[in-house]
């Protein structure tokens, strides 16, 4: 019975406001001065932002790849080795934190001199281990190269966590006036359909995103993301570890989790 209860349109909504799509294309968004990005074992994010920059370098003054070794640098390395494009840097990779991994990949399969002809800084945090500390951590190097607090800043973000990752970065600039603006760009929004498996991607305009995960492990990701944040003693937010700003979390989101989580759970 509890596996009925859960739709597409139930995963779909939690995706939805994890991803928080507050920029559809990026390409035609106004120039600003830093674009963060951190880094995820699907690479469709990075590969639309670098085409995105090689169109037009003026869209950022600074761009910071964000990533260290945490718990999911050996997914990235995995990601790379499966991959059609990126396979050839697999033994390169190995070891690296995971913001050097997305720096090989810029070097090696985009016009980085292009990107830089505008005069983009570009700078390599790879010391971050979660996303509170991507925020602290870019935070940290834009200071010490000089940069001032920026007024405008895209965040780019796995899409499961990318509503969480603006939280911790408006999290540290709390207290700077006037705030910057944070605004998220995942890339994309994760969609499914049912299937005679199960659940399967919706592909994005007709075209397919390589390297995507396994339903059950997104289910897993979108179902374990929304504890945290919420504001309460278990949760990220002020009231629990105080990582991230209050988020609020509609009513119809916590339904849609609740059928998800109830699934999911029953499924191990």
């Amino acid at each position: 019975m509890a596996i009925q209860s859960m739709s597409a349109s139930d995963i779909n909504t939690i995706s939805e406001f994890l991803s928080h799509p507050q920029i559809q294309d990026l390409s035609t968004h106004d120039p600003v001065d830093v674009i963060v990005i951190c880094v995820s074992a699907v690479f469709h994010s990075a590969e639309v932002l670098f085409r995105a920059l090689e169109a037009r370098p003026d869209l950022a003054k600074t761009l910071v790849l964000c990533g260290g070794i945490g718990h999911s640098t050996q997914l990235i390395y995995d990601a790379v080795a499966r991959s059609p494009t990126y396979s050839q840097l697999t033994e390169d990779v190995k070891g690296l934190p995971e913001a050097r991994v997305l720096e090989k990949i810029l070097e090696r399969f985009f016009d980085v001199e292009k990107i830089r002809s505008e005069g983009c800084k570009i700078l390599i945090e790879d010391q971050s281990t979660n996303c509170g500390a991507n925020a602290r951590k870019t935070s940290e190097i834009l200071e010490r190269n000089g940069l001032p607090v920026p007024k405008s800043c895209i965040v780019i973000q796995d899409p499961t966590m990318a509503l969480r990752t603006v939280a911790s970065f408006t999290k540290v600039y709390e207290d700077v006036v006037p705030a910057p603006e944070f605004l998220s760009c995942p890339g994309f929004v994760p969609q499914v359909r049912d299937s005679e498996q199960g659940f399967e991607y919706v592909m994005l305009n007709g075209g397919e995103i390589a390297g995507l995960w396994e339903i059950e492990r997104f289910l897993n990701l979108i179902v374990g993301e929304i504890p945290r944040l919420r504001d309460d003693a278990d949760g990220y937010g002020p009231m629990g570890t105080g990582f991230i700003v209050h988020v609020d979390i509609p009513d119809e989101i916590l339904e849609a989790w609740g059928r998800v989580q109830q699934v999911t759970k029953a499924s191990r």
